[in-house]
């Protein structure tokens, strides 16, 4: 025979209404979070999908965000490269009348100095600053400006005018990665987009005997090359041209030393790796502590001018009355200036392009992935609204049943 006490149906009561209270609690925050899953445990698989999806989405969002980012960087870049383009088409068109041979030597130099307040301009645009308050050719170093002017005394000129622009040395490019394992350039620095000819570096040291004396690393544009203990000159030649860096280097016949040319205008950055010391032992770069550009060894050959090398040729050549010079060197160097600018705008169209079509995939893969998300995590309100109903009502009933049901106390016995 079964022994029932009086606590029984009381503890009973309690443990079922606890159970049920807690059903309301879990559904109740599953409507508040709007989640399908409280716990790992009530559907594992579900929620191993959920996590990675939510994984994927939020890195999705970021690749959206950094694309869009691009696009617009871009277009801010694009539009002073056309100003520059502008600039140099004027000062063009000056040479052009300079060179003409019709104009007396005070009216060249009333052009030289009108080409002289469009070289400051152009300057200018150089350092200009992006919307983030950052250099926009200054690369990774975004908050130097990229070029400096030195001012003097032109030959033939009759006051204070530019006779260089020194380049402060603008860093790496800077990255966005804008898809899995991805990354776009996002800067074009200001030693490749106002550049004009292409650098030729010869060093004055015979390196018929070098060898390597130990395991070492330099970097050419960026790109890391390493050398190991016996590498030849003729081993490292091999490695840059192996390398991805626009630069071609071979040994020149005459000096016997390394020599490097670049492929296209731009400024060739050369650094050792800290604690080596190849390109200073080939007689590349300087012995020094400084790492910025140009570092390039007193006894080293370099040639190559940048656009605003082009620009001060061509006025000193007005200023001193040389048609012969303008219409030669003077307009051929801002012939080369354009033709990099031009290739420049063209290479920024086409990232451009690239980040706009990647915007557009993403903007279209987001949604699936949200979809994809909600079906195996996201709470079916109208199913979750009839079910917390029908739980209130059982709760109350339940409550009021309990209530007529439960065993009198022993206070009801010894009335």
């Amino acid at each position: 025979m079964r022994r029932i006490s009086t606590d029984m149906p009381n503890n009973d009561m309690q443990f079922y209404l606890r159970r049920h209270e807690q059903d309301l609690s879990t559904l109740q925050t599953k409507m508040a979070t709007q989640k399908r899953i409280k716990e790992l445990r009530e559907d594992p698989l579900a929620a191993s999908h959920a996590v990675r999806y939510e994984s994927y989405l939020t890195r999705l969002k970021r690749f959206e965000q950094n694309s869009l980012a691009s696009v617009d960087h871009y277009k801010v870049v694009d539009g002073h490269l056309r100003q520059a383009v502008d600039v140099l088409q004027r000062i063009r068109e000056l040479a052009v009348q300079g060179a003409h041979g019709v104009y007396t030597q005070g009216d060249l130099k009333n052009i030289a100095v009108e080409v002289n307040e469009l070289l400051k301009e152009l300057v200018q645009v150089s350092n200009a600053l992006g919307p983030d308050g950052k250099r926009l050719f200054a690369g990774d170093k975004a908050f130097t400006e990229p070029f400096r002017i030195v001012e003097g005394t032109a030959p033939g000129g009759g006051e204070s005018m530019i006779v260089r622009v020194e380049y402060q040395g603008a860093g790496s490019n800077r990255r966005a990665e804008i898809a899995e394992n991805t990354t776009i350039n996002l800067d074009i620095v200001g030693g490749e987009a106002f550049w004009a000819e292409r650098m030729q570096i010869f060093s004055s040291f015979d390196a018929t005997g070098y060898r390597a004396q130990a395991a070492g690393a330099f970097y050419v544009d960026g790109y890391r090359v390493e050398v190991q203990p016996g590498d030849t000159v003729h081993a490292i030649v091999a490695k840059i041209n192996e390398s991805p860096a626009p630069v071609k280097a071979y040994v020149d016949p005459v000096t016997r030393g390394l020599a490097l040319e670049g492929t296209n205008p731009h400024l060739i950055r050369l650094e050792d790796e800290q604690g080596s010391r190849i390109l200073k032992d080939l007689g590349i770069l300087r012995d020094t502590a400084d790492p910025g550009a140009p570092n390039w060894h007193p006894a080293a050959r370099v040639s190559g001018g940048s656009v605003f090398d082009m620009v001060i040729r061509l006025r000193d050549a007005l200023l001193q009355g040389n048609t012969d010079m303008v219409g030669s060197q003077g307009i051929g160097g801002i012939d080369l200036a354009l033709d990099n600018l031009e290739s420049r705008l063209a290479e920024l169209g086409s990232r451009q392009e690239r980040s706009e079509v990647t915007w557009k995939r993403l903007n279209e893969e987001i949604p699936d992935v949200t979809a994809n998300l909600a079906r195996v995590s996201s709470l079916d309100f109208a199913q979750a609204a009839t079910e917390l109903s029908m739980l209130d009502f059982v709760h109350k009933a339940t409550l009021q049943t309990a209530a007529k049901i439960t065993p009198p106390t022993l206070l009801d016995y010894l009335r």
